[in-house]
């Protein structure tokens, strides 16, 4: 009988080989695909690229796929840094919407950096509380936070469907179930594509990578995460890190709410988040819990949504086809992860070495 072990820490050189044959062996396997789809697959390759870098319009498109899915994925990664499974970002994102909306709809006149301001500190806030809420359970009662986080997603997806569907529906939309547009001042300013969420995230990146590797907290998260009886012993108090761990974790993914509201979508509804929360929790997890990887893997991400998108007029295809692709290309990530990190052994094998 076959066994699953843990391997010793790879090698860097390793990761590196690993990985890239990982990538090329997904085009290959997805070339198939792609020739059943009738294209060739050097010129859609080819295409991708030029969707995502051909010009300075598609590069910024690239950036600004890649910004929600790295602040999320920063989110996500501070609770799972202490192993406390935060699968609710696609709620703390929706939250974050419905929070900047309430902002403009209660003060619609505000000054545009007024209004920007308080958009982030209110989208903030609302996220915090919707993580903090099972963080509270967790620390009190020791409930399992994957469960609660996953169920309040379907809880701030109702809530977004009544305001949409009723509460908050636009009356000048003829019928439609569609929550009225943001006004100017409540846009984030654009040049050339490019808007201010890209220098957002720039802060919370530079913000993020000082506070998990030289703050006290930060230390108190990654002991936490290690050993719980190791945090009390060296006197961390446990309730109070989780929760400050909620409230960053929670509050960033909040953000990216207000970020896709105010500089891509520009109305609150079921559909910004995408399943970007989802993939957020892939990016972490593939990037070791490391800022400057969780960086380089939102990037890559990127590059992947923005190329699918720009095939699928560019060269005709499917959407189904230019999800399949995506697809391919995580899964095989995905199994080269898996090898890094384990490998099988017989019986005889495992015998012989214990």
């Amino acid at each position: 009988m076959l066994h699953i072990v843990k391997k010793d820490v790879p090698k860097t050189r390793e990761k590196i080989i690993v990985r890239v044959l990982a990538v090329l062996a997904a085009l290959a396997v997805a070339s198939i695909i792609v020739v059943f789809a009738g294209a060739n697959p050097i010129e859609l390759y080819i295409g991708i690229f030029q969707g995502c870098f051909g010009t300075i319009h598609r590069f910024a498109a690239t950036i600004v796929k890649m910004v929600p899915l790295l602040v999320l994925s920063l989110g996500v990664m501070i609770a799972f840094k202490m192993r406390f499974w935060n699968i609710g970002a696609e709620g703390q994102f929706l939250m974050g919407a419905v929070g900047t909306t309430l902002v403009v709809r209660s003060f619609p006149n505000l000054p545009l950096p007024i209004m920007l301001l308080t958009m982030v500190l209110v989208s903030f806030v609302f996220g915090a509380v919707w993580l903090m809420i099972p963080a509270f359970f967790k620390a009190r009662y020791g409930t399992n936070e994957t469960l609660f986080t996953l169920m309040l997603n379907y809880i701030a997806l109702t809530l977004v469907t009544a305001l949409q569907y009723d509460f908050w529906k636009d009356p000048a939309a003829n019928g439609m179930p569609k929550i009225a547009n943001l006004p100017n001042n409540a846009l984030l300013p654009n040049v050339s594509g490019f808007n201010l969420s890209i220098l957002m995230a720039v802060i919370i990146v530079l913000a993020m990578y000082y506070f998990m590797n030289r703050s006290k907290i930060g230390f108190e998260i990654s002991v936490l995460g290690e050993s719980e009886n190791t945090a009390r012993y060296i006197g961390i108090n446990v309730t109070k890190t989780i929760m400050i761990a909620a409230l960053i974790s929670g509050g960033l993914c909040g953000i990216v709410g207000m970020m896709q509201i105010t500089g891509v979508s520009g109305a609150l509804s079921t559909e910004i988040t995408g399943g970007l929360g989802f993939t957020a929790i892939i990016v972490a997890w593939l990037s070791g819990l490391k800022v400057p990887f969780v960086v380089l893997n939102s990037f890559a991400f990127a590059v992947l949504l923005q190329g699918a998108s720009y095939i699928q007029t560019a060269f005709q295809i499917p959407g189904s086809v230019a999800d399949m692709i995506q697809a391919i290309i995580l899964f095989f990530i995905l199994g080269s992860e898996f090898a890094l990190q384990y490998r099988f052994v017989s019986d005889k094998t495992k015998s012989e070495v214990a």
